[in-house]
């Protein structure tokens, strides 16, 4: 989510926050040891396990800088005496100090390699503290272009954010940036001036008055959390709260906003109750009752910080006011609200390893606009949401990207992957099964990172089908599946053509009138006899499929 994007069509709008590589070419670019080391588990990161972040910072809004310390506390796996963390230029280490040691750090690029003096011996926690200072990346075009927001409000006051996914958090913070490794609970410490709040993730804890004119707020993360899903909100704020009675007990909502958007807020953030009874419907509990829910406004669009969703959509349904599936459905509520709370069970809690997966984000979260739409209008009106998203799809590259280099796939995986999820759940054929199996995996992977295989494994074994082919078609192929075939008197005669080998998506199709379905495979023609007075097939368009009649 941080190249700049195109001006927003309505096909481009569609696309929602789209993948990082997305307005790139659309050839793959050539990597670098810089993307090797920010995109792969070099062995500076792979002997030490994360355990806790204690982030402390000072913001500057006269100057735009930041300056603090973050103590890292990790358990050492196996011997080794180089540990690399990251902080991207103009950002600097200042100084690493591991037991009142000052050590020795080579910087390569936006990787620091530090010196560790102790000898690190497996099975023992060990802190190191990291000092930093900077003018962080301003972000040009967020959340599509990593860094810090430095925006006014309506008064002139501050109004500041982060957004990094992608470009990643080591923009603003040093961190093992690598998704693969999540610290199991976090301190966020952010000071400001007087006047204005910070809001991060977590609870508050406490909030310091100190010497210099500033405030210091205190936030704590008792779940894990990843790297860009922490994040700092700074501005003149006021809140409300509600409690939510959800399916593990009380949970605490509260919503941070502007001084003068506070009477919108209280009318449109009325839908945050009924995105968690839809989504604890489908995928389980909220994964985050520990630490609350906040919905933050923000000077952009949004994104799914954990425990903190940033907000700036308006104050108003659909995507800044457009439906983006072009069938009416997407103007019954407000995308933002939807769309990044949905990331709460697949981004936060069911985290991919690498970014090269990231449709296990976005592909699920996609097919969450459909399945809240169904919840509250009705299954039709869910089915005719998704399909409507399909003209969204460019079919230009795979959704799976590139591993270890920090290398996503194409911006399909929202509208394709939302329709493969949709596919699929035509071919369970069971409504019940289906919801089972989407509360399963929210089980299966609590707080997990995961990879796509580990996905893909869990849905062949909940489904009872190998779902392979299933899964290379519409992941790692570009080509949308046809079934092309002819009729031969009272005989269908069928197959899948532009699919990958092995492809054999069962398909539902009405024949004079009548369901049936056909087992149709890639490249094999079969045969099947017709009711009398057939003439044609038509698909069932619940399937992402295309079909041919040949002659």
């Amino acid at each position: 989510m941080h190249h700049r994007l195109p001006l927003i069509t309505a096909v481009a709008c569609f696309l929602g926050l789209l993948s990082p590589q997305d307005t790139q070419a659309q050839t793959t670019p050539t990597f670098t040891r810089q993307d090797t080391l920010r995109g792969s588990i070099t062995p500076e990161r792979a002997w030490w396990d994360l355990v806790h972040y204690d982030l402390r910072m000072n913001v500057n809004p006269q100057d735009s800088t930041l300056k603090g310390v973050n103590l890292v506390r990790y358990k050492v796996l196996k011997a080794q005496q180089t540990m690399q963390i990251d902080l991207q230029p103009p950002m600097r280490i200042e100084q690493v100090v591991q037991n009142g040691q000052k050590l020795a750090v080579k910087q390569e690029g936006n990787a620091w390699f530090i010196q560790l003096a102790a000898k690190q011996v497996p099975g023992t926690m060990q802190t190191v503290e990291v000092s930093y200072s900077g003018k962080p990346q301003v972000s040009t075009n967020p959340p599509w272009s990593g860094g810090v927001t430095w925006k006014k409000d309506a008064a002139g006051k501050p109004f500041i954010a982060t957004s990094c996914q992608g470009d990643g958090a080591s923009l603003w913070w040093p961190c093992k940036d690598h998704m693969y490794d999540e610290p199991d609970s976090m301190m966020i410490r952010v000071a400001v001036p007087q006047n204005l709040m910070d809001v991060s993730n977590g609870r508050l804890r406490k909030v310091d008055q100190n010497q210099d004119g500033t405030k210091t707020f205190h936030w704590a993360v008792t779940n894990p959390i990843n790297n860009y899903g922490v994040n700092v909100n700074i501005a003149d704020y006021v809140h409300f709260s509600e409690t939510y009675a959800g399916e593990k007990g009380q949970l605490d909502c509260t919503y941070y906003v502007l001084r003068e958007n506070l009477d919108k807020a209280k009318a449109q953030f009325k839908q945050v109750p009924q995105m968690l009874k839809a989504f604890e419907h489908w995928f389980g509990p909220y994964p985050f009752y520990e630490d609350g829910f906040k919905l933050v406004e923000v000077p952009y669009l949004g994104m799914e910080h954990q425990s903190s969703v940033t907000y700036g959509n308006k104050y108003q349904n659909g995507y800044l006011g457009r439906d983006l599936s072009g069938t009416g459905w997407g103007l019954k509520f407000d995308f933002i609200i939807v769309h990044e709370s949905g990331h709460e069970w697949f981004a936060n809690n069911i985290t991919y390893k690498d970014i090269a997966d990231m449709w296990i984000h976005e592909s699920f979260t996609n097919y969450s606009e459909n399945l809240f739409v169904e919840y509250f209008h009705g299954k039709k009106a869910g089915s005719e949401y998704v399909i409507g998203t399909r003209k969204g799809i460019r079919n230009d590259r795979p959704i799976i990207g590139k591993y270890d280099v920090n290398f996503g796939g194409s911006g399909d995986m929202y509208p394709k992957g939302g329709n493969m999820l949709h596919t699929l759940r035509q071919v369970v054929n069971d409504d019940a099964k289906w919801r089972n199996i989407l509360r399963g995996l929210n089980k299966e992977f609590y707080h997990q990172t995961v990879t796509t295989q580990q996905i893909e494994n869990y849905l062949s074994k909940q489904t009872g089908k190998d779902l392979k082919a299933f899964f290379n078609q519409y992941l790692r192929d570009v080509r949308i599946p046809e079934l092309e075939y002819r009729m031969e008197g009272s005989t269908l005669a069928y197959r899948w053509n532009n699919a990958v080998p092995g492809f054999n998506l069962p398909l539902k199709v009405t024949v004079a009138g009548k369901e049936t379905w056909l087992q149709p495979v890639a490249s094999t023609w079969k045969k099947t006899k017709l009711a009398a007075g057939a003439s044609d097939i038509t698909v069932d368009p619940n399937f992402y499929v295309t079909q041919k009649k040949a002659q």
